[in-house]
């Protein structure tokens, strides 16, 4: 048997260039966003077509399987292996060429879909499908499982969208296909004559199957699963190339793609129909297609509470009154035309409710809660897991209502429950169901629930998979939708393509059994009970390994985000487009530490902290992931249990302890600015303390803020006193760093007909320490913080936080560290400054217009507090803001770290620095974050301006 230590030789010798075959490497790529967790010997990021073919090569010549990934979004383990794992994403990404008059582009395999829609849209064409993924998703990947998306309804799927491919069989004849897709009759070239016995094969089993493709395949429109043999049939000119689209890697290797680019008619909007249940949804979605709609999204109740529960209701706009919603895509012409389409749409319906959204605003926010459906649906309503397995199957669109009922009755008879939604005017279900696969016997009866909804589906003449594909999740069960010719003949289009089974095995045909290689199962609980755990995830019912397992890997950490993107996960990754630098990297690392079976065995393990080194703790994913995954809180515990009890790197107590030394340093500021910027002194101090040298040090201010508000923060006669208390929470970096911010906030809460007052005892918030993993100081930190605080809470006096950061852990952190009622109080008292004055009656921002904000809010700002009252704030001022996404690159002491100075330049580059060079010279760059400010004066030499001091600054 060949292993990887002789592989990785022959792949060099080969002339391959991106091999890898660490543990961490092994371990990420052992999962896609399915259930399965298979190890590869090997991953390959091939730069080229030549890399691929050589890849092909070897593993012939070794019989090591072959597996193609690309975004590894598959959510029925169509992207995982045994053998070598081709990545395409990493290096084959590029959009070749774009043809407007032919509306054809060429692309690599690994092209992000979203990168092709911006090189293409300002042509004036687009590529038509658009899978939820599409931030993230390659055009292979969709080509592996033909992908359809939202709007398939008008623009169909992707088998319907491509137009040409080059393509290596598994004997690495290389195929050059055209499809009718544009009109023109399909053709079919290879190279040497070995390529030609293969298609000539391929024809004469289409010509002894004549019968059973006619009957049995291309039935409706989401009929994904098997291989899609009518495009063979005579009458379709033997269109080889659409038949390879939905074959998910089983029959060849794609290394090119010609694709069909569309235009949008001018007019569109977004209808959404409010109804009594689902089913009534589900009952009137074959109407749509005929009424001019392109787009026909089905979800109800249950997944806008999640949203609303983990976003706020802000985060869902008005839906019409109902239980169920449609959203709906009319398009148009002219304006006549859409108007009269959605009159007609509203009236052949007859639905409870609808509401015609025109603010591109709302709607957008609308259908990203049906984008975000697979992260969302993570969690089901019983507050369980919700897994894959059974995501996608779809039934003819007439029945689709009927068979909704069915199908919840089934649930039902199997106890189980999860957030239905999807493409229901193309009869497609997705749903994420909670399986109890952890506990004994959990495999059977996930095993024994696929095949009775394999029944069921087949009984509406219906189709297992209806987009992602039959991966491992569902393979095992096309005997129950298709005869047994059927299943032959996918054995002989195999045998003809494939004959040595060396691309993606066990998938299709021959398939491993569906609870064969299930993760999930094999994870072992970590509790906060019996681990001795810092946190108390309450989330996850103090289960650490519930808590990483969240990440179903989606992938939306991988996002390639448009320029202007206010999302902030995952700056790392799109720093350096790794994947141990996303958040699911880091949760499948993780995930493999708590495997039994996995190389990676503890806390400890180099290739956690490897995974984990480059996490800003930003907390982006905390509110950017749809799963709920706390990427921060997860590294926080990590270091915690790796350096409990023993020495830490020297960064945990010079960084770590900030407020401590920041205490001392204050009692002589002069003499410690001085010492910090004497040249050979601080280049010897920064050194051991572990603080990159091209980083500048803050000064000490020469008064504190708690000093100049002992003198001046009482003053009776100041405008607005005495006026409703309002606690000022004095951090270390207002006090010790950036007392003007303080005094800022003073004379506007003043204004505002408030008394500012400070604790009787500084406290801290102990942010730095939970940073850096040293959760027990945090721990009695936050415990003197909210026993000094909760009195005020009581009272009903508001606390005022000013420095993002541990407003956030004041609001977060002090919750799952202490999980006491005194805790959650202080958490639910904390208010930021924008938050207070929104609530504060006859309070009216001072005039801003014409001024031009640059804002950057805090990650923590943005992910934990929410940056709404910000906004709505500086709205009302008439200021003209632009608002950036993404994280500074400091971030907190990331950034201040050495080897994290190239990354924090990177993570600050893809938004911040940009923003600030195109910005006028008057414009306010607004940062309420220390380290934003920090970081902008180093790498701008720009002042950032707290909002505190952007409205005292003005007058009112």
């Amino acid at each position: 048997m060949t292993t990887a230590l002789d592989l990785v030789p022959e792949l060099e010798r080969a002339g391959v260039r991106d091999i890898r075959a660490d543990a961490l490497t092994r371990g990420m790529y052992s999962t896609d966003a399915s259930l399965y967790r298979v190890v590869p010997q090997v991953v390959v990021c091939p730069h080229d077509a030549a890399e691929v073919a050589a890849v092909l090569d070897v593993c012939r010549r070794t019989g090591v399987p072959l597996t193609s990934r690309g975004a590894g979004t598959s959510c029925a383990g169509n992207a995982v292996g045994p053998g070598v794992v081709l990545d395409f994403s990493r290096h084959m990404g590029r959009v070749l060429s774009i043809d407007p008059e032919a509306r054809t582009a060429v692309v690599e395999p690994g092209a992000i879909h979203a990168t092709l829609q911006r090189a293409a849209v300002p042509h004036g064409v687009r590529f038509g499908p658009d899978p939820s993924s599409h931030t993230r998703c390659t055009v292979g990947g969709m080509i592996g499982n033909n992908a359809c998306g939202n709007r398939a309804l008008g623009y169909g799927r992707t088998s319907d969208n491509i137009a040409g491919m080059v393509a290596l069989t598994g004997p690495g004849h290389e195929l050059r296909l055209t499809t009718g897709v544009l009109g023109d009759a399909p053709t079919v070239s290879t190279t040497g004559a070995g390529g030609a016995e293969q298609v000539e094969a391929v024809r004469s089993l289409v010509g002894a199957n004549l019968a059973t493709i006619r009957t049995e395949m291309g039935r409706f429109g989401r009929q994904v699963s098997g291989y899609a043999c009518e495009h063979l049939l005579p009458e379709r000119g033997f269109d080889l190339g659409r038949a390879l689209v939905g074959s998910e890697g089983t029959l060849a290797v794609v290394t090119e793609a010609t694709v069909r680019l569309v235009t949008d008619p001018p007019e569109k909007t977004l209808v959404v129909l409010g109804f009594d249940d689902i089913y009534a949804a589900g009952d009137v979605a074959p109407l749509m297609k005929q009424l001019g709609a392109v787009a026909s999204e089905g979800i109800d109740r249950r997944i806008v509470d999640v949203v609303r529960a983990r976003l706020g209701d802000n985060a869902v706009p008005d839906l019409p009154e109902g239980n169920a919603w449609l959203f709906v895509e009319p398009v148009a012409d002219s304006v006549d035309e859409l108007r009269s389409r959605v009159a007609d749409l509203v009236g052949a319906v007859g639905a409870r409710s609808h509401r015609v959204v025109e603010d591109p605003v709302e709607g957008r926010a609308l259908w990203r809660i049906r984008e975000d459906g697979a992260g969302l649906a993570g969690r089901t309503p019983r507050d369980r897991p919700g897994h894959a397995g059974w995501e996608d199957a779809a039934v003819p669109p007439e029945s689709f209502g009927a068979y909704l009922r069915e199908f919840d009755v089934l649930l039902e008879q199997h106890d189980l429950t999860g957030l239905p939604y999807g493409h229901f005017g193309d009869g497609c279900l997705h749903i994420r169901l909670d399986f109890d696969l952890e506990r004994p016997g959990g495999t059977d009866r996930f095993r024994e629930f696929l095949y009775a909804s394999a029944d069921l589906v087949a009984r509406y003449g219906g189709s297992v998979s209806g987009e992602h594909g039959d991966g491992r999740a569902r393979s095992e069960l096309l005997p129950r939708m298709y005869s047994p010719g059927a299943i032959d003949l996918f054995r002989g289009l195999k045998g003809a393509l494939d004959p040595d089974d060396l691309l993606n095995p066990g998938v299709l045909v021959d398939p491993d059994p569906v609870d064969a290689h299930v993760r999930v199962a094999a994870a072992q609980p970590v509790s906060t009970n019996r681990d001795r755990l810092a946190f108390h995830y309450p989330a996850d019912a103090g289960d650490f390994t519930q808590a990483v397992h969240r990440c179903t890997g989606v992938g939306k950490c991988r996002a390639d985000h448009a320029p202007g993107a206010v999302s902030v996960m995952c700056p790392s990754y799109l720093a350096t487009r790794e994947e141990k630098d996303s958040t699911r990297g880091r949760a499948r690392a993780l995930q493999e530490m708590l495997s039994p079976l996995s190389a990676i065995k503890d806390w400890r393990a180099p290739e956690v902290h490897e995974a984990l080194d480059l996490c800003l703790s930003c907390k982006g994913c905390a509110s950017d992931c749809p799963t709920g995954i706390d990427m921060a809180t997860y590294k926080a515990e990590v270091l915690h249990q790796t350096y409990r009890g023993r020495l830490r790197p020297p960064s945990h107590y010079a960084l770590g302890w900030l407020p401590a030394w920041s205490r001392l340093a204050s009692k002589s500021p002069r003499i410690t600015n001085a010492l910090m910027g004497a040249p050979g002194v601080a280049k010897v101090g920064m050194k051991a303390a572990g603080v990159d040298p091209r980083r500048s040090l803050p000064r000490f201010a020469e008064q504190t803020f708690c000093g100049w508000f002992a003198e001046h923060g009482a003053d009776p006669s100041a405008e607005g006193s005495p006026g409703r208390p309002v606690v000022i929470f004095v951090d270390s970096f207002v006090e010790h760093f950036s007392p003007q911010v303080g005094i800022d906030a003073v004379t506007v809460l003043r204004a505002a007909g408030y008394t500012p007052i400070v604790t009787g005892r500084q406290v801290c918030c102990g942010l730095t320490w939970i940073s850096t993993g040293q959760l027990d100081s945090a721990r009695r930190i936050l415990t003197k913080a909210v026993r000094e605080l909760d009195p005020y809470v009581v009272q009903g006096i508001p606390i005022v936080g000013l420095e993002p950061s541990c407003t956030a852990a004041l609001r977060h952190d002090v919750v799952d560290l202490l999980g006491t009622d005194a805790s959650r109080r202080v958490a639910g008292g904390v208010l930021t400054l924008a938050e207070l004055l929104d609530r504060t009656e006859g309070w009216t921002p001072p005039d801003l217009t014409g001024v031009e904000v640059v804002a950057q809010p805090h990650c923590h700002h943005a992910s934990i507090l929410g940056w709404g009252a910000d906004a709505a704030l500086l709205e009302r001022s008439g200021a003209e803001v632009v608002r950036l996404g993404g994280c500074c690159g400091l971030a907190g002491n990331f950034g201040v770290e050495q080897g994290h100075y190239d990354v924090s330049v990177a993570v600050a580059e893809q938004q911040l620095l940009p923003a600030v060079r195109e910005a006028g010279p008057d414009a306010v760059v607004l940062a309420d974050g220390f380290s934003c400010r920090t970081q902008l004066d180093d790498l701008a030499r720009r002042e950032g301006v707290h909002l505190a001091t952007l409205l005292a600054t003005y007058p009112r």
